[in-house]
């Protein structure tokens, strides 16, 4: 009998960080949380479903090859980080039974076979599971960003679940690349205290705050544009009953900015 598996809701930190030796101490709190994950869900997934705050368009596309490709999607990083290999096998079948799931929530959907993992994916695939031997796929946001149908998404993914699928939503709590260090103190504290209290609801006023997240505080500062929040609707709609834990918190990173990551699972781990 397969457990239903928790969802995450990760800050994915920064381009290559793991690669980089400066950028990775100063995010080792995040490794940290990230290679505890296989433990906290005590189980093999699967497979692992990644919503990634880079990859979007116009329909929810679903990667379906048997062996994506790397995506470099960051700029100005050594040479070497251009040549990372994450050799995780895709998930067809998997993929193709996610898209059926879209499909019958009406919402539009595709399969892509030429899309690769992007470092919202590889990135945290690689300090979770090194060894690259769970299967790994990606659905995309909609560049809409509608916080209530990517709500939809999850719950028409949460089936996937209770298959040994993990659903994790890729972003970052704070995502504001033209405020760094000082600046982002205020703004990225405040706004991670706003999520983590609202996360905590009851589900119901939980997603209804979550809703109008743009009345949080500092909320368009922290995210002009909010490609890496709305992973976050994702994997809550595919938990949205459940328990949040908080599996990551780190204050002052780069000088000033405050992240957290989120577990939802029916029982949380102690």
């Amino acid at each position: 009998m397969t457990q239903t598996l928790p969802t995450y809701f990760i800050s994915h930190g920064g381009g290559p960080w793991p690669w980089i030796p400066q950028m990775a101490q100063a995010l080792d709190p995040l490794a940290q949380s990230l290679a505890a994950m296989p433990a906290e869900i005590g189980t093999t997934p699967k497979a692992i479903l990644m919503i990634s705050g880079h990859w979007e368009g116009p329909d929810y596309a679903v990667m379906h090859s048997a062996q994506p490709p790397m995506v470099y999607d960051y700029s100005g990083f050594p040479p070497e980080t251009y040549q990372i290999k994450y050799p995780a096998p895709g998930a067809p079948q998997i993929a193709e039974q996610a898209a059926d799931l879209i499909r019958a929530a009406g919402l539009p959907t595709r399969l892509d076979d030429k899309q690769g993992f992007d470092h919202g994916t590889f990135v945290p695939a690689y300090v979770m599971y090194p060894q690259a031997n769970i299967p790994l796929f990606q659905v995309s946001m909609r560049s809409h960003y509608d916080p209530a149908e990517h709500f939809e998404l999850g719950r028409a993914l949460a089936p996937l679940r209770d298959q040994g699928v993990l659903i994790v939503g890729s972003g970052l709590s704070y995502h504001n690349l033209g405020l760094f260090g000082p600046g982002a103190k205020v703004p990225s504290d405040e706004f991670d205290k706003w999520l983590t209290t609202t996360l905590a609801l009851p589900p119901a006023q939980r997603t209804e705050e979550l809703m109008g997240w743009e009345l949080a505080p500092y909320a368009r500062t922290c995210h002009a544009r909010e490609d890496h929040l709305v992973p976050l609707f994702a994997a809550l709609g595919a938990a949205e009953n459940d328990q949040m834990t908080q599996t990551y918190h780190q204050k002052d990173i780069f000088g000033g900015v405050t992240a957290s990551s989120f577990r939802f699972d029916t029982a949380p781990a102690a």
